[in-house]
């Protein structure tokens, strides 16, 4: 008895998963099987389709002519229209209905003319009238455009204020514009807005940012370096009249502009280098510390004693006045050759009230004159040459007794000779650099009163 309730059982589960076995077996991917079309329904029959179709029809101007017959359920749709999309919009409108099976497109395309420009009229014309009952809120909206646009304009322009917030007129001149724009941008969103453009404002602000992306691939270069004046205007690198050397290029400092850094050369040419390359180029400023170090190299012979020789060189460095005396002067033993011993002599300068080139040279010249007057041999360079002919033997007899022939010493330096010396720095070039500052309307963003990097 059990054994036949647990059968039971087992068979209504079968039949209780048949179903779920059958849509399973349907492979994935396979059109669902075909609807059957009922034969007995509740649907209207054909002839209240036929009357509902052409009763729909006959309320759209541009489907009056379209002819309806319905049997069994299959409409055929005959007649003219202007144009295949009133076709396919009569072919949708009977589709919809119930009891339709199909629809049968019969229509004749006649593409006539007044059917094809009287829908565009009408559309036109129902549009100028839209727009024409919307004058007042367009004016609206035009009003408020101008007004908050008039307002930016106005705030934008008072640069006394933004110079005196930044104090910088590189800075106040960008966010004066940066407050121009903006105003402009809310204007136009605040208009758009209140006539209920909002489709439109968005299309204006999408291709405004895709013009934006074009336009900064397209013009990167310019700013980048627009980007670099922003950053030197704000580091404050050099003063003008300053002397630098920015990369290779060596001069005073004239200006800086919103584009370029204005150098007047040592050679008194106009230099102009791009803002980009001066931020990214290694400054090399001999204004900012006044004191300035020279070294020269003087070679003694090698049976001479260098470090009397160095004391010598250094008391002579010493009678200088414009050697300063902190920090001292100093020497030392740079390499040891075959036939001499080269000394290098260092020494300091105030470059504000001596001119470097002329200082080191005159340094140079006094302390060669006191190791020669001290009995030092600046050696002359050795060449041995070899003859594979035959020699003269009296050509090297003349030679073996002429011996080596020292110069006379040069007597040594005196103080009025040295106080003759013009070692005053060159102010020609800083005239210049003032006078074209002077004559310029250009803006200078260098600003003496922020502090310098």
């Amino acid at each position: 008895m059990t054994r036949q309730i647990y059968t039971w059982l087992a068979g209504l589960c079968l039949l209780a998963l048949l179903p779920a076995l059958e849509v399973s077996a349907q492979e994935p991917g396979e059109p669902p099987p075909p609807q059957i079309v009922q034969t007995v329904s509740d649907v209207p029959d054909d002839q209240a389709i036929e009357s509902r179709i052409q009763a729909i029809f006959s309320e759209i101007d541009s489907l009056k002519r379209i002819d309806v017959d319905v049997r069994e359920g299959v409409v055929t749709l005959s007649g003219g229209v202007s144009n295949s999309a009133a076709a396919i919009r009569a072919s949708e409108i009977a589709g919809r209905l119930v009891g339709v099976v199909t629809v049968e497109d019969k229509i004749d395309r006649t593409l006539d003319i007044e059917g094809n420009v009287s829908p565009l009229v009408d559309t036109l014309n129902a549009r100028l009238r839209s727009y024409y009952r919307a004058l007042p809120l367009l004016g609206l909206g035009l009003a408020l455009f101008l007004v908050i646009s008039l307002a930016g304009h106005m705030l934008a322009s008072w640069m006394w204020m933004w110079r005196r917030i930044l104090r910088n007129p590189f800075l106040a001149e960008l966010v004066s514009q940066a407050v121009r724009v903006a105003a402009i941008a809310i204007a136009l969103v605040v208009g758009l807005s209140l006539i209920g453009a909002n489709a439109l404002m968005g299309t204006i602000l999408g291709g405004v940012g895709v013009l934006g992306i074009a336009v900064g691939f397209a013009v990167r270069d310019s700013l980048e370096n627009y980007i670099s004046s922003i950053m030197l205007s704000l580091r404050q690198p050099f003063r003008a009249n300053e002397h630098v050397m920015i990369g290779n290029q060596e001069g005073k400092v004239v200006r800086l502009t919103s584009r370029a850094t204005v150098l007047m050369t040592l050679d008194g040419n106009h230099l102009r280098i791009p803002n980009a390359m001066v931020f990214k180029a290694v400054i090399l400023n001999y204004s900012r510390n006044p004191e300035r170090r020279f070294e020269f190299d003087l070679g003694v012979d090698a049976e001479d004693d260098p470090v009397a020789a160095m004391k010598l060189g250094l008391g002579a460095l010493g009678t200088l006045p414009f050697v300063l005396k902190q920090p001292d002067a100093t020497a030392f033993i740079e390499t040891v050759g075959d036939s001499n011993i080269v000394l290098r002599f260092q020494g300091w300068v105030d470059q504000s009230r001596s001119d470097f080139n002329k200082a080191r040279g005159l340094a140079i010249s006094t302390t060669k004159d006191a190791l020669e007057s001290g009995g030092f041999t600046l050696p002359e360079p050795i060449y041995r040459l070899r003859f594979d002919s035959a020699v003269d033997p009296e050509a090297i007899s003349r030679a073996a007794a002429t011996g080596k022939v020292r110069r006379k010493p040069a007597d040594p330096p005196t103080q009025e000779g040295i106080k003759a010396q013009d070692v005053a720095p060159d102010n020609h070039i800083d005239k210049k650099v003032d006078e074209e500052r002077a004559e310029t309307t250009e803006t200078d963003l260098l600003d003496s009163g922020r502090p310098v990097e």
